[in-house]
């Protein structure tokens, strides 16, 4: 029996190797490069250009993970036409079909104000079973790209995602009491 096929990619824009075949490409780890970082020093421009949320899905033709047009939620947004940044970046999640995304959450324990990026996985239960398959055999390929990420959510229901509580308890558990400023 043979073991899984591996490609290796070397064309200009992607890099990596990974058993489901499909590449991350190098516009997704810039995103996650610039989330990542948060220059205290910037500009209030450079700060509302910041992204608050991103969606990543895999291309067309199955070979690349690629940014999802038009699904982003701006610092610059938020306050202003984004009321509630988690109720809308929910909003943006498909009900069909599986996503990958980055979240900058901002939420505050006891004793302190965090903002920590989470990686989410959305696999509803509603996406197709092929789907399903290739955003799950194609996750690590992602999360590898996406070094220092503390925390992960996997959710299949829109309720579950939906529910604040589920997205602070992985950052935090009972300790957190804010979410983007709204009590829990």
């Amino acid at each position: 029996m043979k073991g899984p096929v591996f490609h290796l990619c070397v064309n200009e824009g992607f890099t990596s190797i990974q058993a489901s075949g499909v590449t991350v490409t190098d516009d997704v780890i810039a995103v996650f490069n610039d989330m990542k970082v948060r220059k205290a020093q910037a500009n209030e421009e450079d700060k509302k250009k910041r992204k608050k949320a991103v969606l990543f899905c895999i291309s067309p033709d199955k070979q690349n993970i690629i940014l999802e047009e038009g699904k982003e939620i701006l610092c610059g947004d938020v306050g202003t036409t984004v009321k509630d940044p988690y109720l809308e970046f929910v909003k943006m999640l498909p009900s069909d079909d599986c996503r990958y995304a980055l979240y900058d959450a901002t939420y505050e324990t006891k004793e302190t104000k965090k903002e920590d990026l989470v990686f989410i996985f959305w696999a509803p239960e509603t996406a197709s079973m092929k789907s399903k398959m290739i955003y799950a055999s194609s996750k690590e390929a992602i999360k590898k790209k996406f070094s220092g990420i503390k925390h992960e959510l996997q959710a299949n229901f829109l309720e579950e995602i939906k529910d604040r509580r589920t997205l602070a308890e992985k950052l935090g558990g009972s300790a957190v009491i804010t979410l983007e400023g709204s009590p829990l």
